[in-house]
This record gives C-alpha cells, sequence and structure tokens, in this order.
C-alpha cells in the first residue's frame, strides 16, 4: 500500500490565523484538490493529520469541524479523488497530550489503525511541528512552502532528511515520478 500523510490547514486549505471554524472558512489553495486527486488515481491512500486546539478554546465544536471535514470530502471527491481518513488532535497546546504534533500520537494512531510501519511513508507538512512528529515514526518529513513553510523554511534549520517543496502540488509531481515516493 502506498500511503502519504498531510496536514490540512497550510496544506490542502488556506492556512488562516486562528482556525477554520466552518464549513464557509475552509478554502481549498489552488491544485492541492487536484493534486489529492493524482494520488488516488496513481493507488496512494491519502490520510489527513491534523493540530485542531480550536476545540479546547471553544472556538469550534465537534460538529461544526464534521461539516469543515464533510466540505473537504466532498471538495476532493469532486475533483476526482478521496481522502481516506481524517485523523485530529483535539486539544491545546498547554494540554500536553501524546496525539497534539509535535509528538507522534497521531501518527502512531495512523499506524496502529491502518496496520501499517510509517517507516519512510511521506508525511507533508508546512510547520515544524509536522516536520518533527514525522521523524519521530521514522517517516520522510516533507515541507511545503504554503501556509506557514516559507516561514519555517526561513526560521529553522531542518536538516537534510526535509524535501521542499513549493506547495503540495509539486510535492504530489515529486511523488508521482518514477523511483520517488514509496
Amino acid at each position: 500500500m502506498k500511503l502519504v500523510i498531510m496536514e490540512r490547514d497550510g496544506v490542502i486549505n488556506e492556512d488562516v490565523d486562528d482556525t477554520v471554524t466552518s464549513p464557509a472558512e475552509w478554502k481549498p489553495i489552488p491544485g492541492s484538490l487536484a493534486a489529492i486527486a493524482r494520488l488516488h488515481r496513481a493507488g496512494w491512500r491519502v490520510v489527513v493529520a491534523t493540530n485542531q486546539s480550536g476545540i479546547a478554546r471553544q472556538r469550534l465544536d465537534l460538529d461544526a469541524l464534521t461539516l469543515i471535514h464533510d466540505r473537504m470530502h466532498r471538495s476532493v471527491a469532486e475533483a476526482g479523488g478521496l481522502i481516506d481518513a481524517v485523523f485530529f488532535c483535539p486539544h491545546a497546546a498547554d494540554e500536553d497530550c501524546e496525539c497534539r504534533k509535535p509528538k507522534p500520537g497521531l501518527y502512531l494512531d495512523i499506524a496502529r489503525r491502518l496496520r501499517v510501519d510509517l517507516k519512510s511513508v511521506p508525511v507533508i507538512g508546512h510547520s515544524l511541528d509536522d516536520l518533527q512528529a514525522a521523524r519521530a515514526v521514522g517517516a520522510h518529513p516533507i515541507l511545503v512552502k504554503t501556509g506557514k513553510g516559507t516561514e519555517t523554511l526561513s526560521h529553522h534549520d531542518l536538516g537534510s532528511d526535509v524535501s521542499v517543496f513549493r506547495d503540495l502540488t509539486s510535492a504530489v509531481d515529486a511523488l508521482l515520478t518514477p523511483d520517488a515516493g514509496s
């Protein structure tokens, strides 16, 4: 099975200052839906792993999050793609849970539920937290410059194991070329 894990905000949809609180606020980044569709057509399973502290901060509830994810799923389906699963952490940063990135709990849950080893699985994110969580499980960290990606790139030494791309479209281009991806 070919598997790719990606962050939602800043990778698939526009990142906002606080949190996306309604389906109307969920705006896909140009090209992201088509990129997911290309992965799906090429036989990849796409899983989203996202911190959603807006729940703990009472900026949105589980019903609103479900509606946002329904819109995302429908939008991807309309583009010809499929998101196989969405895993999220509902906790605030100060709760010190195991599922909030940069801790690896979300990814470990994905590995357990899908019965896969995440070694070398591409993980596409836009923040240092995304990259650190990927490293913690032996996955291949990929940074896109959308969302907070450019800021992350300019403020941190990411290391030689991180692949950097302009956006999800260019990251998917690299994954779908022969001898790339896993």
